[in-house]
């Protein structure tokens, strides 16, 4: 069995600033000490975007130090608050493709994991969120899955490319991701994992499943009528958990916080 970590949408702010009254760092070291404890066999951890709250060099400090002694190898992404000139001067080993874009493909026996850099710009719209896949980014993308020679494409872009409902985040997702679900729906049996929404949503378009994952920090609200994409919760924190399997993957979400014990109810069900 082979397991993968996902976090998403970390939002490492700079000493002593909070987000709705949370300190983002505290709760990401929560929920990446749990997901650890957990799950000491994972085979890797995927960052998927939005790292830091605004993209500032000490910011990507404090994240890399909270990750200094994570025994797994760390795959991280860049979303709409990351910066991509910090991002590679605070990481050596920083994902970059042959145009200078933070992504990166790993090749297992059975999956091909893909993940992409969704970051529109330089230079980087003031005020707007939204997610950007240009013609260089899509076409390393297509060569990726061209290659995947019969294994099974796990993609993962921290902007999600399709409407949710939620009008807020909905007018800041992935600008042109008709054209992104029109080429993954090419390849059967291939996943696509988002974050930037701060909630654990599913489903499948074009024939093309998904899923998205919450926040270790705050957490989105489900508004279908408010456009204001600022709207937050303060709710557990939450991992993601990948199983993959000889013909697909199965995803968990996971949320961290209080202890919640286990109970056995013999009045209920039977055991197999």
């Amino acid at each position: 069995m082979t397991k993968i970590i996902v976090i998403t949408d970390i939002h490492i702010t700079s000493k002593g600033e909070r987000i709705i009254g949370l300190d983002p760092l505290e709760r990401f070291k929560t929920v990446l000490h749990a997901a650890l404890a957990d799950h000491q066999d994972a085979a890797m951890l995927i960052l998927m975007g939005d790292l830091t709250h605004h993209g500032r060099p000490t910011q990507y400090e404090w994240l890399w130090n909270a990750l200094a002694d994570c025994p797994i190898p760390v795959i991280p992404m860049v979303g709409n608050h990351d910066r991509r000139d910090a991002f590679y001067a605070s990481h050596a080993d920083a994902p970059k493709d042959g145009g200078g874009f933070a992504q990166r493909s790993i090749t297992l026996q059975q999956h091909k994991i893909i993940t992409l850099d969704t970051l529109n710009g330089p230079p980087y719209p003031t005020g707007h969120h939204g997610g950007q896949l240009c013609a260089a980014r899509m076409d390393w993308l297509r060569a990726e899955l061209e290659g995947a020679e019969g294994r099974i494409p796990l993609v993962f872009a921290h902007h999600p490319p399709f409407d949710t409902g939620i009008v807020g985040m909905d007018a800041i997702k992935l600008a042109n991701g008709d054209q992104l679900l029109d080429l993954l729906a090419q390849y059967p049996n291939t996943h696509l994992f988002c974050g930037h929404i701060h909630r654990t949503i599913s489903g499948s378009l074009r024939g093309v499943p998904w899923t998205m994952f919450k926040s270790p920090c705050h957490q989105g609200v489900l508004d279908l009528n408010d456009p204001d994409s600022s709207l937050s919760l303060d709710e557990a924190g939450a991992y993601g958990l990948l199983i993959l399997t000889a013909d697909g993957v199965i995803a968990h979400s996971q949320d961290v916080g209080q202890p919640a014990p286990i109970h056995r109810d013999p009045t209920s069900g039977t055991t197999a």
